[in-house]
């Protein structure tokens, strides 16, 4: 590959890794399958990059790549008859930090457990969603109207929140 490609992949990563890692976390199991999944997204955007056309933007580009390599993931983990399905596990780390840290990493833990639980598609919108993403470029990425994603992520807000009223 050229420079220029490899500028414009080490640019577009530097600008999206968070993202891009936080959507796999979504999707992933573990933080070692995470790490694997993230991995996997890199070579898929590194691959496909020759032929982006700029439809949409680079980083709409690459959340579409990231959440098919996820769902494509996701879809093979749940036909190996061999694992064991972890989907509402939580793990809760106690490093002996504060009780109020402690307590909101907990939270959190509910909320990511409660955003797994969820099926693809509304998964996928809220994590979009949560990574502070415009409608717009949500229904983009997801081959959704910018309405149809307002009222999902309304409908999956309050999912969430009948969720971590069940666990807490």
């Amino acid at each position: 590959m050229n420079k220029d490609l490899e500028r414009t992949f080490l640019n577009a990563l530097e600008k999206s890794q968070e993202k891009l890692f936080r959507i796999c976390y979504s999707y992933a199991t573990n933080p070692e399958e995470t790490k694997d999944l993230f991995q996997e997204v890199l070579i898929h955007i590194w691959k496909a990059l020759p032929n982006f056309k700029g439809d949409a933007s680079l980083s709409t580009w690459m959340y579409r790549i990231t959440l098919n390599v996820a769902l494509r993931y996701r879809s093979n983990l749940q036909r190996a008859k061999n694992r064991i399905s972890q989907i509402g596990s939580i793990t809760i780390e106690q490093i002996g930090e504060q009780q109020e840290e402690s307590e909101s990493r907990h939270k959190l833990d509910l909320l990511r457990q409660c955003v797994r639980s969820l099926n693809e598609i509304d998964k996928a919108v809220i994590t979009l969603y949560l990574e502070e993403l415009p409608y717009k470029e949500i229904g983009t990425v997801l081959g959704l109207k910018e309405n149809t994603v307002a009222v999902r992520v309304k409908r999956i807000k309050k999912k969430l929140l009948n969720c971590l009223n069940e666990k807490l």
